[in-house]
């Protein structure tokens, strides 16, 4: 049973400092105390920072082997989120399910390394390069799932249904391997899927759509509706360009996030990727669903998306979390920051929120669990799994802090260098060598 004592330790309410933590050899939390305990000596002082294990929300793991290879931009051409997604088709087509699990196997690792404790996979690279299912349908999912008990992440697995080309139109050929041909054919995925989650206890399935452009509106409306698959979170990008939007008005006579509102029942089940462009109007309407935005800043802000309206958004009670979509970028303190900084930079103003740091982070965290269909009342709830990422207060800028400045230097001043341990289950996965 392992015992940690922390210089400090955040919870919903503020810190705890010192943070004695009792877990129990299920890696649940059994107390957690600021009182020293008679058996003082069974507990590891551990000289860190205990926050939350990081949730990434949002992830394609096949993406994570071209990060960094779109970035060559040729004199006097047009490069944007349309012309890279040319050079992600390219590359989807060099996986099969070898190369899939040992990327995502490296990717996992990375995230566990950066403090991340959770992934939800956002997954459409189902079958053969000419479309053709494998004999198991889900084992592009099975090898995601390998690879996430290998790195020792949590995983929530969303296979995606991908049905269209783009609105109303034929998919492409280099789509092919995203497609299922009907909703009966993404039900055997979906359960083939699940059965896969089940050789792994920290293993879940999610479900969705890729996009408004990807499905017809009546299977769009069909999946978000389906009784069957009520207690599983569902997931769908949404108004991440211009011309997307611009598209959708051509094609429904509404915006995205428009015609979701007006045609899917939205409500906490619900995790829209990106919603970059929306009206004032449509981030007030969708806050007031308590549907989950899900941000992905570092990609977003590679692939030239723009800027989420946050203010509004914020200001209407929204709820957001964080993921890092195509890992140009690992670092949740990172995209926190950028969150803000975003706004500081459309706004001209320092106060994006007065609670700054805590904001980003609390949305983080319960967005995130949300995004994985998950709920909890507070970071380390008596009863739940301990799952903490740990900041090494040896470090010259935390070693100074004081505990009401502590968490603003660790959003806005850290990188991954900061970090001393991740913890799943109360077990040490990582830990970085103290030279």
């Amino acid at each position: 049973m392992p015992y940690y004592k922390f210089d400090a330790l955040l919870q919903k309410k503020g810190w705890i400092q010192p943070a004695w933590v009792e877990v129990d050899n299920n890696g649940k939390i059994v107390s957690v105390t600021q009182e020293t305990p008679q058996n003082e000596n069974r507990y590891e002082h551990i000289k860190g920072i205990a926050l939350p294990g990081f949730i990434n929300a949002h992830s394609h793991a096949f993406q994570y082997a071209m990060a960094g290879h779109a970035e060559i931009h040729e004199p006097d051409t047009s490069d944007d989120f349309w012309s890279w997604r040319e050079n992600m088709y390219k590359h989807a087509t060099r996986f099969e399910p070898d190369t899939m699990q040992q990327v995502a196997t490296l990717l996992y690792k990375n995230m566990v390394k950066n403090g991340y404790t959770r992934v939800v996979e956002f997954h459409y690279v189902h079958h053969h390069t000419n479309g053709v299912p494998y004999d198991n349908i889900a084992e592009m999912g099975a090898r995601l799932v390998a690879a996430a008990q290998d790195a020792g992440i949590k995983i929530t697995l969303v296979p995606v249904y991908y049905n269209r080309g783009d609105f109303g139109k034929e998919p492409q050929p280099r789509q092919q391997r995203f497609i299922c041909k009907d909703i009966d054919q993404y039900q055997l995925l979906l359960q083939q899927t699940t059965t896969a989650t089940q050789y792994y206890s920290e293993a879940s399935t999610g479900y969705g759509v890729h996009s408004l452009r990807a499905a017809t509106a009546q299977d769009i409306q069909q999946l978000a509706t389906d009784p069957s698959l009520s207690g599983l979170p569902f997931h769908i990008h949404a108004a991440e360009q211009r011309p997307e939007v611009e598209r959708c008005l051509q094609y429904y006579g509404c915006r995205p996030i428009e015609w979701l509102l007006q045609h899917v029942p939205l409500s906490a089940k619900f995790n829209i990727i990106h919603a970059t462009h929306m009206t004032d109007n449509e981030a007030e309407a969708l806050a007031k669903t308590g549907t989950n935005v899900v941000l992905c800043p570092s990609t977003e802000g590679n692939l030239g998306d723009g800027i989420f309206n946050l203010k509004a958004y914020s200001n209407a009670g929204g709820r957001w979390s964080y993921g890092t979509d195509s890992h140009i970028s690992l670092n949740m303190q990172e995209d926190m920051r950028w969150t803000d900084y975003a706004q500081r930079l459309l706004h001209h103003k320092r106060n994006t929120f007065s609670s700054g740091a805590a904001e980003l982070l609390q949305q983080g965290f319960y967005g995130g669990m949300q995004a994985a269909g998950l709920s909890t009342d507070d970071y380390f709830a008596i009863g739940s799994a301990f799952d903490a990422v740990v900041f090494d207060t040896r470090h010259p800028l935390l070693e100074q802090a004081s505990i009401t400045n502590l968490l603003s230097v660790i959003v806005y001043t850290s990188d991954t260098s900061f970090i001393l341990s991740t913890i799943i289950n109360g077990r040490k996965v990582y830990t970085k060598e103290i030279v």
